[in-house]
């Protein structure tokens, strides 16, 4: 049986390409697996949650104002249990979310929830990723090369 740890750092690792992926790239990647018999314990909803922010990075906590997220929870018949949450108000993002949680913990279906759907996901969100450092990169101003003027 896999340790508890490593099995919790994957299903971070993910989430947060689940998050970060559009639904369009999780249904298309979805639908090249047969999904298993699944049902909805929590019917996906929104709420908001409060988001906390800290001065400098290291200061004291203060509330910095509220975000609208979606939330799911998903069990598959073989008693997979899977949470979904996405920022903003997409319901039908959370609810695949959360069956991909609870596929990520089955034995049986974690090897092809992460060839087919969550390893070109991550690929996508890597590449989008470096296209937009290399963005940022290209507007770089190096200081120390400026020339103060003749005299």
């Amino acid at each position: 049986m896999e340790n508890e740890g490593g099995g919790q750092a994957r299903r971070k690792a993910v989430m947060a390409v689940l998050a970060h992926s559009a639904i369009a790239d999780i249904e298309g990647r979805l639908g090249t697996i047969v999904l298993p018999i699944h049902e909805n314990l929590r019917e996906p909803e929104n709420g908001l949650v409060m988001v906390r922010g800290r001065v400098g990075g290291d200061g004291a906590p203060f509330n910095l104002g509220e975000a609208t997220v979606s939330r799911a929870a998903v069990r598959l018949s073989t008693g997979e249990v899977g949470f979904g949450y996405t920022l903003g108000r997409d319901r039908e993002k959370a609810r695949l979310i959360a069956l991909c949680d609870a596929m990520v913990q089955s034995a049986e279906l974690a090897g092809a929830i992460e060839t087919h759907v969550v390893a070109p996901l991550r690929a996508v969100m890597i590449e989008r990723q470096n296209r937009k450092v290399a963005e940022a990169a290209a507007t770089r101003v190096d200081f120390y090369t400026l020339v103060r003027g003749e005299g």
